[in-house]
Protein backbone atom coordinates (compact mmCIF):
# COMPACT_ATOMS: atom_id res chain seq x y z
CA UNK A 1 0.00 0.00 0.00
CA UNK A 2 1.28 3.45 -0.65
CA UNK A 3 0.30 7.08 0.32
CA UNK A 4 -1.75 7.58 -2.89
CA UNK A 5 -4.02 4.43 -1.47
CA UNK A 6 -5.15 6.52 0.94
CA UNK A 7 -6.11 9.20 -0.88
CA UNK A 8 -7.96 6.51 -2.80
CA UNK A 9 -9.54 5.42 0.20
CA UNK A 10 -10.16 8.49 1.45
CA UNK A 11 -12.42 10.05 -1.24
CA UNK A 12 -14.33 6.74 -1.42
CA UNK A 13 -14.88 7.10 2.55
CA UNK A 14 -16.42 11.01 1.57
CA UNK A 15 -18.51 9.60 -1.09
CA UNK A 16 -19.95 6.69 0.90
CA UNK A 17 -20.79 9.11 3.95
CA UNK A 18 -21.81 11.80 1.57
CA UNK A 19 -24.30 8.73 -0.41
CA UNK A 20 -25.75 7.82 2.92
CA UNK A 21 -26.23 11.13 4.53
CA UNK A 22 -25.94 14.15 1.60
CA UNK A 23 -26.07 16.64 5.70
CA UNK A 24 -23.16 14.68 7.21
CA UNK A 25 -20.12 16.43 6.71
CA UNK A 26 -21.92 19.94 6.88
CA UNK A 27 -23.28 19.11 10.09
CA UNK A 28 -19.85 18.04 11.18
CA UNK A 29 -18.43 20.95 9.92
CA UNK A 30 -20.97 23.57 12.40
CA UNK A 31 -19.76 21.76 15.78
CA UNK A 32 -17.75 19.35 17.61
CA UNK A 33 -20.16 18.69 20.68
CA UNK A 34 -18.68 14.53 21.84
CA UNK A 35 -19.57 13.70 25.53
CA UNK A 36 -16.06 11.47 25.85
CA UNK A 37 -12.74 12.36 25.92
CA UNK A 38 -10.61 8.81 25.12
CA UNK A 39 -7.36 8.86 26.47
CA UNK A 40 -5.88 5.64 24.43
CA UNK A 41 -2.72 4.00 23.57
CA UNK A 42 -0.85 5.00 19.93
CA UNK A 43 -1.28 1.21 18.86
CA UNK A 44 -2.34 1.07 15.67
CA UNK A 45 -4.55 -1.98 16.62
CA UNK A 46 -6.76 0.12 18.93
CA UNK A 47 -9.00 2.55 16.91
CA UNK A 48 -10.83 4.37 19.99
CA UNK A 49 -14.08 5.25 17.04
CA UNK A 50 -14.28 1.73 15.70
CA UNK A 51 -14.25 -0.14 18.94
CA UNK A 52 -16.63 1.87 20.32
CA UNK A 53 -18.73 2.63 17.71
CA UNK A 54 -19.18 6.08 17.50
CA UNK A 55 -18.60 8.51 14.30
CA UNK A 56 -16.78 11.59 13.73
CA UNK A 57 -17.28 14.29 16.15
CA UNK A 58 -18.74 11.72 19.16
CA UNK A 59 -15.24 11.17 20.57
CA UNK A 60 -12.56 13.51 21.71
CA UNK A 61 -9.47 11.41 21.00
CA UNK A 62 -6.15 11.98 22.65
CA UNK A 63 -3.57 9.01 22.46
CA UNK A 64 0.16 7.97 23.44
CA UNK A 65 2.45 5.23 23.98
CA UNK A 66 0.98 3.19 26.96
CA UNK A 67 -1.98 5.85 27.35
CA UNK A 68 0.11 7.52 30.09
CA UNK A 69 -0.81 11.16 32.12
CA UNK A 70 1.77 13.24 33.03
CA UNK A 71 1.28 16.77 34.43
CA UNK A 72 4.26 17.30 31.89
CA UNK A 73 2.67 16.74 28.96
CA UNK A 74 1.63 19.98 27.67
CA UNK A 75 -0.29 17.92 24.88
CA UNK A 76 -2.15 15.66 26.74
CA UNK A 77 -3.12 18.73 29.63
CA UNK A 78 -4.82 20.41 26.61
CA UNK A 79 -6.25 18.20 25.27
CA UNK A 80 -7.68 17.61 28.53
CA UNK A 81 -8.11 21.21 29.26
CA UNK A 82 -10.03 21.96 26.16
CA UNK A 83 -12.10 18.42 26.28
CA UNK A 84 -13.01 19.77 29.65
CA UNK A 85 -13.49 23.24 29.73
CA UNK A 86 -14.41 23.84 26.47
CA UNK A 87 -16.19 20.73 24.90
CA UNK A 88 -17.50 20.07 28.03
CA UNK A 89 -17.10 16.56 27.83
CA UNK A 90 -19.11 14.08 31.05
CA UNK A 91 -16.77 11.90 30.53
CA UNK A 92 -13.01 10.59 30.69
CA UNK A 93 -12.00 7.42 29.67
CA UNK A 94 -8.76 5.80 29.74
CA UNK A 95 -8.13 2.89 27.82
CA UNK A 96 -5.36 0.52 28.15
CA UNK A 97 -4.91 -2.60 25.80
CA UNK A 98 -3.67 -6.10 27.50
CA UNK A 99 -0.09 -7.01 25.34
CA UNK A 100 0.96 -3.29 24.83
CA UNK A 101 4.20 -3.30 23.87
CA UNK A 102 4.98 -0.21 25.96
CA UNK A 103 3.92 -1.51 29.01
CA UNK A 104 6.34 -4.93 28.51
CA UNK A 105 9.08 -2.44 27.69
CA UNK A 106 8.38 -0.71 31.26
CA UNK A 107 8.85 -4.13 32.49
CA UNK A 108 12.27 -5.10 30.69
CA UNK A 109 15.48 -3.46 31.50
CA UNK A 110 16.44 -3.55 27.95
CA UNK A 111 17.63 -0.18 27.00
CA UNK A 112 15.02 1.10 23.72
CA UNK A 113 16.34 5.29 23.44
CA UNK A 114 14.15 8.15 23.71
CA UNK A 115 10.96 5.51 24.86
CA UNK A 116 12.60 4.85 27.94
CA UNK A 117 12.38 8.43 29.64
CA UNK A 118 8.36 8.48 28.49
CA UNK A 119 8.07 4.55 30.24
CA UNK A 120 9.93 6.06 33.64
CA UNK A 121 6.40 6.82 35.11
CA UNK A 122 5.43 3.69 34.05
CA UNK A 123 8.24 1.19 35.61
CA UNK A 124 7.30 3.17 38.64
CA UNK A 125 4.16 1.74 38.73
CA UNK A 126 5.50 -2.10 38.34
CA UNK A 127 8.30 -1.34 40.86
CA UNK A 128 5.37 -0.69 43.35
CA UNK A 129 3.18 -3.45 42.68
CA UNK A 130 6.53 -5.63 41.23
CA UNK A 131 6.05 -8.68 43.96
CA UNK A 132 2.74 -9.10 43.35
CA UNK A 133 3.29 -8.94 39.40
CA UNK A 134 6.06 -11.09 39.40
CA UNK A 135 4.29 -14.21 40.95
CA UNK A 136 1.93 -14.53 37.84
CA UNK A 137 3.46 -15.90 34.90
CA UNK A 138 4.67 -13.84 31.85
CA UNK A 139 1.66 -13.25 30.07
CA UNK A 140 -0.18 -12.66 32.75
CA UNK A 141 2.42 -10.37 34.02
CA UNK A 142 2.10 -7.95 31.49
CA UNK A 143 -1.34 -7.73 31.21
CA UNK A 144 -1.43 -7.30 34.93
CA UNK A 145 0.81 -3.83 34.16
CA UNK A 146 -1.46 -3.38 31.73
CA UNK A 147 -4.81 -2.89 34.23
CA UNK A 148 -2.70 -1.14 36.88
CA UNK A 149 -1.78 1.06 34.87
CA UNK A 150 -4.97 2.29 33.65
CA UNK A 151 -5.65 2.55 37.28
CA UNK A 152 -2.93 4.63 37.62
CA UNK A 153 -3.46 7.01 35.09
CA UNK A 154 -7.08 7.42 36.08
CA UNK A 155 -5.64 8.75 38.77
CA UNK A 156 -3.72 10.80 37.57
CA UNK A 157 -6.30 12.46 35.56
CA UNK A 158 -8.60 12.66 38.47
CA UNK A 159 -5.60 14.82 40.02
CA UNK A 160 -5.08 17.35 37.56
CA UNK A 161 -5.98 20.76 37.88
CA UNK A 162 -8.18 20.72 35.09
CA UNK A 163 -10.44 18.13 36.37
CA UNK A 164 -10.32 19.19 40.25
CA UNK A 165 -11.74 22.17 38.93
CA UNK A 166 -14.39 21.26 37.16
CA UNK A 167 -15.50 18.95 39.80
CA UNK A 168 -14.99 21.87 42.35
CA UNK A 169 -17.85 24.19 40.15
CA UNK A 170 -19.88 21.07 39.95
CA UNK A 171 -19.45 20.18 36.73
CA UNK A 172 -20.53 16.99 35.72
CA UNK A 173 -17.41 14.49 35.06
CA UNK A 174 -16.75 11.01 35.59
CA UNK A 175 -13.17 9.52 34.90
CA UNK A 176 -13.60 5.68 33.87
CA UNK A 177 -10.73 2.99 33.96
CA UNK A 178 -11.25 0.39 30.75
CA UNK A 179 -8.73 -2.29 29.32
CA UNK A 180 -9.53 -3.99 25.65
CA UNK A 181 -8.78 -7.10 24.31
CA UNK A 182 -7.91 -7.60 21.44
CA UNK A 183 -8.26 -11.35 21.51
CA UNK A 184 -11.68 -10.63 21.57
CA UNK A 185 -12.42 -7.02 20.42
CA UNK A 186 -14.14 -6.86 24.30
CA UNK A 187 -13.53 -3.51 26.02
CA UNK A 188 -13.78 -4.33 29.95
CA UNK A 189 -14.78 -1.55 32.43
CA UNK A 190 -11.86 -2.42 35.38
CA UNK A 191 -14.48 -0.95 37.88
CA UNK A 192 -13.10 2.49 38.81
CA UNK A 193 -15.31 5.72 38.42
CA UNK A 194 -14.11 8.98 39.81
CA UNK A 195 -16.47 11.67 39.58
CA UNK A 196 -15.59 14.19 42.70
CA UNK A 197 -12.90 15.50 44.66
CA UNK A 198 -13.66 13.66 47.79
CA UNK A 199 -12.62 10.80 46.24
CA UNK A 200 -8.89 11.85 45.46
CA UNK A 201 -6.17 12.55 47.72
CA UNK A 202 -7.14 16.09 50.02
CA UNK A 203 -3.27 17.56 48.79
CA UNK A 204 -4.50 17.59 44.68
CA UNK A 205 -8.18 19.12 45.74
CA UNK A 206 -8.43 22.28 45.07
CA UNK A 207 -10.16 25.14 47.10
CA UNK A 208 -12.01 28.22 46.29
CA UNK A 209 -9.88 31.28 46.76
Amino acid sequence: MDIEDLYDNNRRWAAEMTARDPDFFARLHGQQSPEFLWIGCADSRVPANQIVDLQPGELFVHRNVANIVLPSDANCMSVLQFAVEVLKVRHVIVCGHYGCGGVAAAMSNTSNGLIDSWLHSLKNVYHKHREDIDALDEEQRVDRLCELNVLEQVANVSQTSTVQRAWLHGQKLTVHGVIYSMRDGILRDLGVRLDRQAQTPQSFQITIE
